[in-house]
């Protein structure tokens, strides 16, 4: 990090929206180097508007510093080359492309050809199902499979910040936990920060160190995953569940 005291990702009073409809009202949190920060709240508090202006897919007000870097203003490839990979929500693979074909559009911005491969590799070890589907067209994938070629695209720029827009949406529990599992094996294994926004609470804080909950575009409340987990008025007033 560029400042001892300074978060590894920084938002600082961030503002966003489409057209004249504001979404983001002074938006502000901080994640440290190697972290998983959970992004929970209801359907329209801002969450995926916040993954996409951190990402540079909307315009902002405000500051977004990545290892004491502005992203603020740069074009999402500009941030993509500073080690950002974004997963949006429904996945955003190329259907018509194979699953190699896919893992490699992922590695876009890199020219380390025998890297590239390396990582193709190091894909298939987290998800080796997408080993045995190399030739196979993404769109005849089962949903979980899309999700993993999804993130392991992702994989291949070797970001320093992954976000996750919802993985668990249209999966079987049993595919969502395992899913979550490898996010928490690449975090750990990789070192590589992860904001994930998701509406599985429970799940999100099983693996979170930390977690936001938004509301109407703003941060409601901070803390913990532990903590935040534990609170039973947090969890009826914000995530929509009972302890």
């Amino acid at each position: 990090m560029n400042a001892k005291d300074e978060a590894f990702l920084k938002v600082e009073d961030l503002h966003a929206g489409y057209g004249d409809v504001r979404v983001l009202h002074g938006v502000g949190l901080s994640v440290g180097q190697g972290e998983i920060c959970a992004i929970l709240g209801p359907n329209g508090a801002g969450k995926t508007t916040l993954l996409r202006a951190l990402c540079g897919m909307v315009r902002v007000r405000g500051a977004v510093r990545l290892d004491g870097v502005p992203l603020s203003g740069r074009s999402p490839d500009a941030v993509a080359r500073l080690g950002v990979a974004h997963v949006p929500e429904g996945r955003g693979t190329f259907m018509p492309l194979t699953v190699e074909e896919n893992l490699r559009v992922g590695a876009y911005t890199r020219r380390d050809r025998a890297a590239v491969r390396d990582d193709l590799e190091r894909v298939y070890g987290y998800f080796p199902a997408l080993r045995k589907r190399l030739r196979q067209q993404a769109g005849s994938l089962s949903g979980g499979e899309q999700q993993m070629l999804a993130i392991g695209r992702a994989l291949m720029l070797r970001p320093r910040l992954l976000l996750l827009d919802e993985p668990s949406l249209g999966l079987a529990p049993m595919v969502t936990r395992e899913l979550f599992g490898i996010v928490a094996s690449i975090n750990r294994e990789e070192r590589t920060t992860v904001v994930v926004v998701e509406q599985n609470a429970h799940l999100a804080l099983d693996v979170a160190g930390q977690a936001h909950v938004l509301e109407t575009g703003r941060i409601a409340l901070s803390g913990s995953a532990a903590d935040i987990r534990a609170d039973e008025q947090v969890a009826q007033s914000y995530l929509g569940y009972r302890i």
